[in-house]
């Protein structure tokens, strides 16, 4: 794994955490204080952990026929 991929996977488990925390009435990670904030930043963390390398675009397919082509992914 590289180092995006870590960074991008804790940042949403913080903020699904924290949402869970909150849906259940408990006290939020401190980070995240107010319900506006945990919200937007659960949305631009799912997006981004979603749509980075999921080959969503026209771009990202072709960068995946070229991976496939050369057998670096399946």
């Amino acid at each position: 794994m590289d180092r995006g991929t870590i960074v991008r996977t804790v940042a949403l488990v913080i903020v699904w955490i924290n949402v869970w925390l909150k849906q259940a009435g408990l006290n939020a990670i401190p980070v995240f204080s107010e319900e506006v904030i945990a919200l937007g930043l659960t949305t631009v963390v799912s997006v981004w952990t979603w749509f980075k390398n999921n080959y969503i675009t026209w771009k990202g397919k072709q960068q995946k026929k070229v991976l496939q082509q050369n057998q670096l992914i399946k």
